[in-house]
């Protein structure tokens, strides 16, 4: 890979699957359940795979029971390790990919905050995990994952002050927002770290400069939402919850493909309190150190980071996703 240290471009973590051995859909395990059709241990090649590595149901994963391979994402680290020399698939290279995959994920989450100008830092933490990708194999199999996530998520954290800072955002991090009714709602500035999104309706929501850190997204309804300059969103987030050609999505995220058209309904209305959602600070601590609410190492979900959620950090406050990104 030709775009290493200190570059901070966003371009080189996306995923690019026609430069990649599959590696997602070999190296990682998966479980039966409402986001996978079957179990797939780790290392077992999965049976929709071609012998081009290719995805025979990529264009119908939803449909077919694979609504978790449809909300993951490996930020280019599948390209990356495919491209190492001296490496083949196989247990070694799969050991590789998978600390790869959630450097890979840290890698994005300061990129954002280098683009913010307001942490140097970011750049420095970069060039050195870029520097620990690019070394030996076997350093990289053995890195503290919650390390690095322990010095990446101070950093995320001053950023987000920083950024929303004076617009009067509440803090509702880690709060348990499962299915509350937030349409319309003025959230510009909040944080929402860690916070519980599931099936939440969000439609209209003003969600400008919202930290979205290790948010769990899953069926969350953005229609129509505004999510422009939205902080530490990740695509694995967007990919998990529902929206539609209304939904303003910030410029270095894509439109999901599931997404349908339509109407948005009035955006940003006079905020009101829902039932259940608390006032001011929502819950005491944490709140997402770097990453999703629960991404695991395994694709087991649809949200996040990871293939379950789309995030890097613990809701402990220090980066880690749930068991780490995938």
């Amino acid at each position: 890979m030709s775009e290493t240290s200190g570059q901070g471009s966003a371009e080189r973590l996306r995923a690019d699957c026609g430069s990649c051995a599959g590696l997602c859909c070999v190296a990682l395990p998966f479980t039966a359940s409402a986001d996978f059709a079957v179990d797939k241990p780790a290392g077992k090649r999965c049976a929709n795979l071609t012998a081009e590595n290719r995805c025979s149901i990529h264009a119908r994963l939803r449909e077919s029971g694979f609504t978790g391979c449809s909300v993951f994402d490996c930020y280019g680290a599948g390209q990356r390790v495919t491209a190492r020399e001296g490496l083949a698939p196989g247990p070694e290279m799969f050991a590789v990919f998978r600390v790869t995959r959630q450097l890979h994920e840290l890698l994005w989450l300061l990129t954002e905050a280098e683009a913010a100008g307001y942490d140097g830092e970011a750049r420095l933490l970069i060039a050195e995990i870029d520097a620990l990708v690019e070394g030996d194999a076997d350093v990289l199999r053995g890195v503290e994952l919650d390390a690095w996530r322990g010095r990446v998520g101070p950093v995320l954290e001053r950023v987000s002050e920083r950024v929303r800072s004076g617009l009067g955002g509440r803090d509702l991090r880690r709060a348990d927002l499962m299915g509350a009714r937030l349409g319309g709602e003025r959230l510009r500035g909040a944080t929402l770290r860690g916070a519980l999104l599931i099936a939440a309706d969000l439609r209209g929501a003003d969600l400008r400069q919202v930290d979205f850190l290790g948010a769990d997204l899953r069926d969350a309804d953005l229609r129509g939402a505004d999510l422009t300059g939205a902080l530490f969103l990740t695509q694995p987030q967007l990919n998990a919850a529902r929206g539609d050609a209304t939904t303003t999505v910030p410029d270095t995220l894509t439109r999901p493909a599931h997404w349908l058209p339509g109407t948005p309904p009035r955006q940003h209305e006079a905020p009101r309190q829902v039932r259940g959602m608390p006032r001011g600070k929502a819950t005491a601590g944490g709140g997402g150190g770097v990453g999703g609410r629960n991404g695991n190492e395994q694709r087991t979900g649809r949200g996040g980071s990871g293939k379950r959620n789309g995030g890097a950090v613990r809701r402990n406050g220090t980066g880690r996703p749930g068991r780490s990104t995938e």
